[in-house]
């Protein structure tokens, strides 16, 4: 009987230490988010200043940039990140369409840097998405799969929410010629 309540108990704790690494795992994940989502923000401005000097009369689509990246960077929690990204995103398509419209502006040097800076750190932002998700996914599995489910309620572990796209980001991609 003894044994069969130290066997429990270690069984609890070890239950407990994995649920307690996953945390820390999705904690390191968002981290890994939250200085791609950073750097995006911090170059925000240039692209903003290369735009500004050859459309300069597109003043809502600066301001909206402008709010979306101030949002991002206030944000508290991964939620709030979410929709501040999800935004933010949005107001960079729109500061991108406005660049289409200008040739000189899209054969310029700077830009065309800022525009490959960008790329890359919206494919890190992918890699980064992916991998929180993926410790979310391990960690949500572990809450609400028996038996661990007892251990985690037991010490108030609860499921966390995904870092998703939205909806926009999820419809299918028109291409025309």
């Amino acid at each position: 009987m003894v044994a069969a309540v130290i066997l429990a108990l270690f069984y609890a704790l070890s239950v407990y230490n994995s649920l307690a690494k996953k945390r820390v795992d999705i904690d390191e994940a968002w981290s890994g988010i939250d200085v791609q989502l950073k750097r995006r923000a911090d170059l925000v401005p240039n692209l903003v200043e290369t735009i500004k000097g050859y459309a300069s009369h597109e003043k809502g689509v600066f301001e909206n940039v402008t709010k979306a990246r101030a949002a991002l960077l206030s944000a508290q929690n991964p939620k709030q990140a979410e929709e501040a990204d999800n935004m933010l995103t949005g107001a960079l398509k729109s500061l991108f369409a406005v660049a289409e419209a200008y040739p000189q502006l899209k054969a310029s040097e700077n830009f065309g840097s800022l525009q490959g800076e960008l790329s890359d750190i919206e494919s890190k932002i992918a890699y980064s998405r992916q991998f929180y998700n993926a410790n979310v996914r391990d960690f949500n599995t572990l809450v609400v799969t028996v038996p661990s489910n007892l251990v985690a309620a037991l010490f108030g572990f609860a499921k966390r929410d995904f870092f998703e796209a939205a909806e926009s980001e999820k419809a299918a991609v028109k291409i025309a010629f």
